[in-house]
Protein backbone atom coordinates (compact mmCIF):
# COMPACT_ATOMS: atom_id res chain seq x y z
CA UNK A 1 0.00 0.00 0.00
CA UNK A 2 1.11 3.51 -0.68
CA UNK A 3 0.46 6.32 1.77
CA UNK A 4 -0.23 9.78 0.51
CA UNK A 5 1.09 11.70 3.50
CA UNK A 6 3.68 10.54 5.98
CA UNK A 7 2.18 9.71 9.32
CA UNK A 8 -1.38 9.22 8.08
CA UNK A 9 -3.18 5.98 7.56
CA UNK A 10 -3.67 5.02 3.95
CA UNK A 11 -7.23 5.46 2.76
CA UNK A 12 -7.00 3.61 -0.53
CA UNK A 13 -4.57 1.18 -2.00
CA UNK A 14 -3.33 1.92 -5.48
CA UNK A 15 -1.77 -0.65 -7.77
CA UNK A 16 1.78 -0.18 -8.80
CA UNK A 17 1.99 1.99 -11.93
CA UNK A 18 3.87 -0.72 -13.77
CA UNK A 19 1.03 -3.19 -13.14
CA UNK A 20 -1.55 -0.83 -14.63
CA UNK A 21 0.75 0.04 -17.54
CA UNK A 22 1.18 -3.66 -18.26
CA UNK A 23 -2.58 -4.19 -18.05
CA UNK A 24 -3.20 -1.40 -20.57
CA UNK A 25 -0.37 -2.56 -22.83
CA UNK A 26 -1.65 -6.13 -22.94
CA UNK A 27 -5.35 -5.45 -23.48
CA UNK A 28 -5.78 -1.99 -25.03
CA UNK A 29 -5.86 -3.10 -28.68
CA UNK A 30 -8.32 -5.91 -28.02
CA UNK A 31 -10.69 -3.67 -26.06
CA UNK A 32 -10.42 -0.93 -28.70
CA UNK A 33 -11.16 -3.38 -31.53
CA UNK A 34 -14.16 -4.74 -29.62
CA UNK A 35 -15.56 -1.28 -28.86
CA UNK A 36 -14.97 -0.10 -32.43
CA UNK A 37 -16.78 -3.16 -33.81
CA UNK A 38 -19.81 -2.47 -31.60
CA UNK A 39 -19.88 1.29 -32.18
CA UNK A 40 -18.51 1.81 -35.70
CA UNK A 41 -17.04 5.07 -34.41
CA UNK A 42 -13.31 5.16 -33.69
CA UNK A 43 -13.36 8.26 -31.47
CA UNK A 44 -16.26 7.03 -29.38
CA UNK A 45 -14.56 3.63 -29.10
CA UNK A 46 -11.44 5.36 -27.74
CA UNK A 47 -13.59 7.14 -25.14
CA UNK A 48 -15.09 3.81 -24.09
CA UNK A 49 -11.62 2.23 -23.84
CA UNK A 50 -10.40 5.12 -21.71
CA UNK A 51 -13.35 4.80 -19.33
CA UNK A 52 -12.85 1.02 -19.24
CA UNK A 53 -9.24 1.39 -18.10
CA UNK A 54 -10.18 4.05 -15.57
CA UNK A 55 -12.56 1.53 -14.03
CA UNK A 56 -9.87 -1.14 -14.25
CA UNK A 57 -7.47 1.16 -12.42
CA UNK A 58 -10.06 1.75 -9.68
CA UNK A 59 -10.49 -2.02 -9.25
CA UNK A 60 -6.94 -3.07 -10.08
CA UNK A 61 -6.27 -4.58 -6.65
CA UNK A 62 -9.13 -7.06 -7.15
CA UNK A 63 -8.59 -7.43 -10.87
CA UNK A 64 -4.87 -8.24 -10.69
CA UNK A 65 -5.11 -10.53 -7.66
CA UNK A 66 -8.03 -12.73 -8.65
CA UNK A 67 -8.15 -15.70 -10.86
CA UNK A 68 -10.08 -15.43 -14.07
CA UNK A 69 -9.88 -13.58 -17.32
CA UNK A 70 -8.77 -9.97 -17.03
CA UNK A 71 -9.56 -9.45 -20.70
CA UNK A 72 -13.04 -10.89 -20.22
CA UNK A 73 -13.65 -8.45 -17.37
CA UNK A 74 -12.40 -5.52 -19.49
CA UNK A 75 -14.58 -6.49 -22.45
CA UNK A 76 -17.61 -6.85 -20.20
CA UNK A 77 -17.00 -3.39 -18.72
CA UNK A 78 -16.60 -1.93 -22.23
CA UNK A 79 -19.82 -3.62 -23.36
CA UNK A 80 -21.72 -2.28 -20.35
CA UNK A 81 -20.41 1.24 -20.99
CA UNK A 82 -21.55 1.02 -24.60
CA UNK A 83 -25.00 -0.18 -23.54
CA UNK A 84 -25.26 2.60 -20.94
CA UNK A 85 -24.30 5.18 -23.56
CA UNK A 86 -26.85 3.85 -26.05
CA UNK A 87 -29.59 4.11 -23.42
CA UNK A 88 -28.62 7.63 -22.37
CA UNK A 89 -30.42 10.81 -23.38
CA UNK A 90 -27.39 11.77 -25.46
CA UNK A 91 -27.83 8.76 -27.73
CA UNK A 92 -31.53 9.61 -28.20
CA UNK A 93 -30.64 13.24 -28.99
CA UNK A 94 -32.70 14.44 -26.06
CA UNK A 95 -31.90 17.84 -24.69
CA UNK A 96 -33.05 19.82 -21.74
CA UNK A 97 -34.86 22.99 -22.70
CA UNK A 98 -33.29 26.23 -21.57
CA UNK A 99 -34.63 29.70 -21.04
CA UNK A 100 -32.44 31.00 -23.85
CA UNK A 101 -34.34 29.20 -26.58
CA UNK A 102 -36.30 31.39 -28.91
CA UNK A 103 -40.06 31.03 -28.56
CA UNK A 104 -41.83 29.00 -31.20
CA UNK A 105 -42.96 30.98 -34.20
CA UNK A 106 -46.66 31.74 -34.29
CA UNK A 107 -48.82 30.25 -36.99
CA UNK A 108 -49.98 33.13 -39.17
CA UNK A 109 -52.32 31.01 -41.27
CA UNK A 110 -55.56 32.11 -39.64
CA UNK A 111 -54.82 35.86 -39.66
CA UNK A 112 -53.68 35.63 -43.29
CA UNK A 113 -56.85 33.75 -44.23
CA UNK A 114 -59.02 36.29 -42.38
CA UNK A 115 -57.21 39.11 -44.15
CA UNK A 116 -57.88 37.52 -47.54
CA UNK A 117 -61.56 37.13 -46.65
CA UNK A 118 -61.76 40.78 -45.56
CA UNK A 119 -60.19 41.99 -48.79
CA UNK A 120 -62.59 39.85 -50.78
CA UNK A 121 -65.57 41.21 -48.84
CA UNK A 122 -64.40 44.82 -49.11
CA UNK A 123 -64.12 44.50 -52.89
CA UNK A 124 -67.85 43.88 -52.97
CA UNK A 125 -68.83 47.27 -51.51
CA UNK A 126 -68.67 50.70 -53.14
CA UNK A 127 -65.54 52.85 -52.87
CA UNK A 128 -67.36 55.40 -50.62
CA UNK A 129 -68.43 52.68 -48.19
CA UNK A 130 -64.99 51.00 -48.32
CA UNK A 131 -63.23 54.33 -47.55
CA UNK A 132 -65.45 54.87 -44.50
CA UNK A 133 -64.76 51.35 -43.19
CA UNK A 134 -61.00 51.66 -43.77
CA UNK A 135 -60.81 54.98 -41.91
CA UNK A 136 -62.99 53.82 -39.02
CA UNK A 137 -61.79 50.24 -38.51
CA UNK A 138 -58.32 49.97 -40.00
CA UNK A 139 -56.96 53.40 -39.09
CA UNK A 140 -59.02 53.72 -35.90
CA UNK A 141 -60.34 57.18 -36.71
CA UNK A 142 -63.43 58.58 -35.06
CA UNK A 143 -66.55 59.52 -37.04
CA UNK A 144 -65.59 63.22 -36.92
CA UNK A 145 -61.98 62.49 -38.04
CA UNK A 146 -63.27 60.31 -40.87
CA UNK A 147 -65.68 63.05 -41.91
CA UNK A 148 -62.83 65.59 -42.09
CA UNK A 149 -60.56 63.18 -44.02
CA UNK A 150 -63.24 62.28 -46.56
CA UNK A 151 -64.75 65.78 -46.70
CA UNK A 152 -68.29 64.69 -45.86
CA UNK A 153 -70.58 65.42 -42.90
CA UNK A 154 -70.40 63.11 -39.84
CA UNK A 155 -73.98 61.94 -40.47
CA UNK A 156 -72.97 60.73 -43.92
CA UNK A 157 -70.07 58.76 -42.38
CA UNK A 158 -72.47 57.08 -39.92
CA UNK A 159 -74.96 56.32 -42.69
CA UNK A 160 -72.24 54.87 -45.00
CA UNK A 161 -70.89 52.78 -42.15
CA UNK A 162 -74.33 51.32 -41.48
CA UNK A 163 -74.97 50.56 -45.16
CA UNK A 164 -71.44 49.15 -45.68
CA UNK A 165 -71.69 46.79 -42.71
CA UNK A 166 -75.09 45.59 -43.87
CA UNK A 167 -73.69 44.96 -47.39
CA UNK A 168 -70.71 43.07 -45.89
CA UNK A 169 -73.01 40.85 -43.85
CA UNK A 170 -75.06 39.97 -46.92
CA UNK A 171 -71.97 39.32 -49.04
CA UNK A 172 -70.48 37.18 -46.27
CA UNK A 173 -73.62 35.05 -46.14
CA UNK A 174 -73.57 34.62 -49.91
CA UNK A 175 -69.86 33.66 -50.00
CA UNK A 176 -70.24 31.33 -47.04
CA UNK A 177 -67.62 32.95 -44.79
Amino acid sequence: MTTLLAGTAPTTSFPAPDDVDDLVEQHRDAVLAYAHKLLSDHHLAEDIVQETFIRAWRHADRLLNQEGSVRGWLLKVARNLIIDRSRSAHARYETVATDTEEPAQQDHTEPAHASMEAVSLLRGVSAEHRNVLVCLYLYGCTVDETARILGVPPGTVSSRRHLALRALRRRRAVLGY
